[in-house]
C-alpha cells in the first residue's frame, strides 16, 4: 500500500465555478479501526448534503476537507474484528458524516454501514443508490413503521411524497409502490411527472399549484403518510391539512422557523426527522441495520424490483468533473442522480 493517496476537497466555501471550490491534493491513506474496511473507490455520487456541507464552511480550514457520501469500490484491507466482508468484495455505501468522505482514492468505512454491491448493475448505476436508498428505507419502514410485505394493509393506505423526482424521492416512490401503497408524488413539469410515474407513483400533483385541492380532486380527502423531501416550511400548512388522523409525517430537510404543531395534536399525528447519518454519528445500537438495508436494496436491484436512479455520469474522478456534477445538483433541476466514476 502507498502511504499517500489522491483526494479532492476544499478549505473554505467558494462558488462551484471557482477552481478552488474543490481541488486535488495528496493526503495519508487512512488507518483502520477494528470494524473498518479500507475501500478503493471506483465511483462516487454527488448529493445535496455535499452542497450544504461546503456552504457551511465560512472559515478557512488548515487541512482540506474531503466530502462525498455515496461510493462503490473494492475492499482491499480489513480491520481486526471485521466479519461481514472479505478482501476483494465489491461494496457500496454512503459512509459517515463525521469521517472523511468518498472523494478520495481510498476510504475507511465501518463495515456495519456497508452493503454488498449489486452484481447486475454497472458501477455507476450502483453508486447512485446508497444514500438515497438508506434515507427512503429508514423513512418508510423505520420512521413510518410501514411493513414492506403487508400489501393487503398497505393497499388501503396512501402516501404523499413531496419532491418525487429528486434523488430520495425517486427511490421512495419505488419502495412505496413495492410495499403496495397508493402513491401520490409532486412533480413540476411533464418530464418530472413522467419520471415519477415510471418510478412507482400512481398519481402526480403539480407543486406549482394548490396541493390540497389537487389531492382532493384525486379522491383523497387525507393521506396516511407524508414524506417531505423539499422545503418543509413552505409545505407545512398543506401537510397539516392533508395528513389523516393517526397519520405520520417524516421530514428530511429540517426547518428554518418554528413550526406550529398544534393542528396536529387533535389528529394524534406522529412526526419524525430522518437523517441517515444519525446511526453512525452516535454509534447507535442498531448501526448494523444500515448494512442490512443496503444488502436488501442490493438484492432488490439485482432482481429488477428496484431501478437505479442514475441519470448522468462524468468520468474520471477528478476535481473538474466533481465540480461539474456538483453544479448540476446545485441547479435544483436534477432528476435522479449524478455519478462520477473512474
Amino acid at each position: 500500500m502507498p502511504e499517500l493517496m489522491n483526494a479532492i476537497g476544499y478549505t473554505h466555501y467558494l462558488p462551484i465555478d471557482n477552481p478552488e471550490s474543490l481541488f486535488e491534493f495528496k493526503t495519508d491513506v487512512p488507518t483502520l479501526a477494528d470494524h473498518d474496511l479500507l475501500i478503493q473507490v471506483d465511483a462516487v455520487s454527488v448529493n445535496p448534503v455535499d452542497i450544504f456541507t461546503r456552504k457551511r464552511q465560512s472559515s478557512t480550514l488548515t487541512e482540506p476537507k474531503i466530502i462525498g457520501y455515496d461510493a462503490v469500490g473494492t475492499v482491499i484491507k480489513t480491520g481486526s474484528t471485521v466479519s461481514l466482508f472479505h478482501i476483494g468484495d465489491r461494496v457500496f455505501y454512503a459512509g459517515a458524516y463525521n469521517r472523511p468522505g468518498s472523494n478520495s482514492e481510498y476510504q475507511a468505512v465501518d463495515e456495519r454501514i456497508v452493503g454488498h454491491a449489486p452484481q447486475q448493475l454497472t458501477t455507476n448505476q450502483a453508486a447512485a443508490m446508497p444514500l438515497t436508498s438508506l434515507t427512503a428505507w429508514e423513512s418508510l419502514f423505520e420512521q413510518m413503521n410501514i411493513d414492506l410485505n403487508n400489501h393487503e394493509v398497505n393497499a388501503q393506505q396512501s402516501i404523499l411524497i413531496i419532491n418525487g423526482a429528486g434523488g430520495v424521492g425517486s427511490v421512495a416512490t419505488q419502495l412505496a409502490h413495492l410495499a403496495g401503497l397508493q402513491v401520490i408524488a409532486t412533480a413540476g413539469n411533464p418530464q418530472t411527472k413522467d419520471w415519477t410515474l415510471q418510478h412507482g407513483a400512481d398519481y402526480t400533483v403539480d407543486y406549482h399549484q394548490n396541493l390540497v385541492e389537487q389531492v382532493h380532486q384525486l379522491g383523497f380527502e387525507t393521506v396516511n403518510y407524508v414524506l417531505e423531501l423539499q422545503n418543509l416550511d413552505h409545505y407545512w400548512d398543506d401537510i397539516n391539512q392533508l395528513i389523516a388522523p393517526l397519520g405520520t409525517i417524516v421530514s428530511t430537510t429540517g426547518s428554518g422557523k418554528d413550526l406550529n404543531f398544534q393542528p396536529l395534536k387533535r389528529k394524534m399525528v406522529r412526526f419524525g426527522w430522518e437523517w441517515m447519518y444519525t446511526k453512525s454519528w452516535y454509534q447507535t445500537p442498531n448501526l448494523i441495520t444500515q448494512h442490512e438495508i443496503l444488502d436488501q436494496v442490493s438484492q432488490l436491484l439485482d432482481q429488477g424490483q428496484l431501478q437505479s436512479t442514475l441519470t448522468k455520469t462524468f468520468s474520471p474522478i477528478n476535481a473538474e468533473n466533481l465540480r461539474a456534477a456538483t453544479k448540476l445538483v446545485e441547479s435544483h433541476q436534477m432528476m435522479g442522480k449524478v455519478v462520477v466514476e473512474n
